[in-house]
């Protein structure tokens, strides 16, 4: 399991170069924005990053599954199912703000034991695999220790979280919290990792969003789980909360549950 792990984070890097390679071009230049089913927008980039990364993924391991957030799912029901997110924070990339990252993870029976965060502009990336220290750029990282909510730095995708049917608990959250930022998605969860952020909290999630989270916060230290306290997995994780310190996380978890 180890050695087989080691390869698949190894590949996981390779999707990371390629679908790195296909966006950065797109950065910052005009690109038609389409709307999808659900209003949210998409790009060439997003589209365009996944096919890389599937095409990659079909020729060395035919019989993994593949579930996108463009393109749905391929043999979802295998041992191994790679989860994709080519951007996320498609509002932010087409704003021209760099918060966006692309999220590739791999779960074994629906557990994650694979998480990357790549941000392809600034060549920034996290590793995460079970039972291992998570890297930055390389590099062993850890969370950092703040057990005290009043002192705690805040992320959450978006404003809108303060306004959905979640409103009273995430509004609850931010106040308590000693500072709150928005719109920084996935790439949030990497600064946790790194140690300058606390709490990352959301809404709406789906399996692309938090699968390749959860490796990364938990191999730097950190504690993530649903708001209902259960370990991240497929289809666990709609609602998410992370911390860099257990106490903090309880604490957070507790306002979340009114």
């Amino acid at each position: 399991m180890t050695g087989d792990l080691t390869e698949f984070a190894d590949f996981a890097g390779h999707l990371a170069d390629e679908s790195g390679a296909f966006i950065r071009p797109l950065f910052r230049q005009p690109i038609d924005i389409i709307s999808k089913s659900d209003e949210s927008p998409v790009t060439e980039a997003d589209r365009g990053a996944e096919r890389v990364m599937r095409a990659i993924i079909n020729d060395r391991y035919p019989d993994h599954g593949i579930v996108g957030e463009e393109y749905g799912p391929e043999k979802a029901d295998a041992e191994w199912v790679w989860h994709l997110d080519p951007i996320d924070g498609t509002k932010s990339f087409i704003t021209g703000s760099a918060q966006f990252a692309t999220l590739i993870a791999l779960t074994r029976h629906g557990k994650p034991v694979i998480g990357i965060i790549n941000q392809p502009v600034n060549n920034e990336r996290w590793v995460g695999i079970d039972g291992q220290r998570s890297t930055f750029n390389g590099a062993p990282i850890s969370t950092r220790r703040c057990a005290a909510l009043e002192d705690a730095s805040l992320y959450t995708w978006g404003a809108e979280c303060l306004l959905g049917e979640n409103a009273n608990q995430m509004q609850a959250l931010v106040r308590a919290a000693h500072l709150a930022r928005f719109s920084a998605d996935g790439y949030a969860y990497g600064l946790l990792a790194l140690g300058f952020v606390d709490i990352v909290s959301d809404e709406g999630m789906k399996p692309h969003d938090y699968l390749a989270l959860a490796p990364v916060v938990k191999g730097a230290g950190g504690v993530i789980t649903d708001w209902d306290g259960r370990d991240i997995e497929f289809g666990i994780g709609e609602r998410t909360l992370a911390a860099g310190d257990p106490a903090l996380h309880a604490a957070a978890l507790k306002i979340l549950q009114g």
